[in-house]
C-alpha cells in the first residue's frame, strides 16, 4: 500500500506541477483571445468605411454606365451623318476634280491656241512684209 501512496502522491505532484505550468499559459491565451478580439473590431471599423465608400463609387460607375449605354444610340447616329458627310464630299471632291482637270485642259487648249495664233500672225506678218 505504501508503493500505491507513493504512486498517489507522485501523481499528485505532477499533476499539480501540469497545473502551475499550465496557468501562465492560460493567462497568456486569455491575453491573446482579448488582443486579437480587439484587433478584428479595429480592423472592422477600420473597413466599414472602405466599403460604404466602394458601395458609393459602385452605384456612380453603374449611373455614368447607364448614361453612357443611353448615348451609345445618338453616338452610332452621329456616326452614320458623318459617314454620309465623307460620302457626300468624295463625290463633292471628285466633281470638283473632274472640272478642275477640264479646265486645266481647256486651259492648256486654250494657250496652245493663243500661242499658235500669235506664230502663225508673226509668220504671216513676217512673210507680207
Amino acid at each position: 500500500m505504501i508503493i500505491i501512496n507513493i504512486a498517489a502522491v507522485v501523481v499528485a505532484l505532477a499533476v499539480v506541477a501540469l497545473v502551475i505550468t499550465l496557468i501562465p499559459l492560460i493567462k497568456e491565451l486569455k491575453t491573446t483571445a482579448v488582443t486579437v478580439r480587439e484587433i478584428a473590431g479595429r480592423m472592422e471599423m477600420d473597413i466599414q468605411p472602405t466599403i460604404r465608400e466602394l458601395h458609393n463609387t459602385l452605384a456612380d460607375l453603374n449611373v455614368i454606365t447607364a448614361g453612357a449605354a443611353e448615348k451609345v444610340e445618338d453616338i452610332q447616329c452621329f456616326m452614320s451623318a458623318v459617314g454620309e458627310t465623307g460620302k457626300g464630299l468624295r463625290t463633292i471632291s471628285s466633281v470638283v476634280g473632274g472640272a478642275a482637270g477640264a479646265l486645266s485642259k481647256t486651259s492648256l487648249w486654250i494657250t496652245g491656241a493663243k500661242v499658235a495664233g500669235s506664230f502663225l500672225l508673226e509668220r504671216f506678218t513676217k512673210k507680207r512684209g
